[in-house]
């Protein structure tokens, strides 16, 4: 039947000259990172957080950047209790302020590939957001501060975390 396309297969599926699935390494990748204990996968994410400069004036935005890699040949997953799956702090606090934030319940899970990088830049605004009694941006005080970047992981569970430390004055 020369000239019908052939609907039996998913959509989203492609094939390749050679007949085989082109997204087939994805299934045996997302097979191969189920094969792997969270406990291992949890271990085999590092964490590194550098900022583009030690000493910053008061109020000026801090640059960082967040390289996560999966030390592994092969694909992890690694399950967070929230739809957060990483975050960073300022001096304990997540992402520099006071403010509670809501995350949804609903479990996630932060995935790699076999030695996969991602890398991202963050710009942290050099203020703390305070929102007690009036919301308000607060210049800190001169000093040593502490960035923290981690996996969101469960409370109690190794986490892969870093920090920087940057001196403001």
């Amino acid at each position: 039947m020369a000239g019908r396309q052939r609907t039996d297969r998913r959509p989203d599926t492609a094939r390749t000259d050679a007949g085989a699935d082109r997204n087939a390494r994805y299934t045996v990748a997302s097979l191969l990172a189920a094969l792997v204990p969270v406990s291992l996968a949890r271990r085999a994410i590092s964490v590194t957080v550098t900022a583009d400069r030690d000493v910053y004036d008061r109020g000026v935005p801090v640059e960082f950047t967040v390289t996560f890699r999966n030390r592994l040949p092969v694909a992890v997953a690694v399950p967070t209790p929230h739809q957060r799956r990483w975050g960073w702090t300022v001096a304990g606090e997540l992402e520099a302020s006071d403010e509670r934030r809501y995350m949804r319940s609903q479990p996630s899970v932060f995935r790699f590939d076999g030695g996969e990088r991602k890398r991202i830049t963050v710009t942290w605004n050099g203020r703390f957001e305070r929102t007690t009694d009036r919301h308000e941006f607060v210049v800190p005080d001169p000093g040593e501060y502490e960035i923290r970047v981690f996996v969101a992981t469960r409370e109690g569970r190794y986490q892969p975390s870093d920090t920087a430390s940057i001196r403001i004055r």
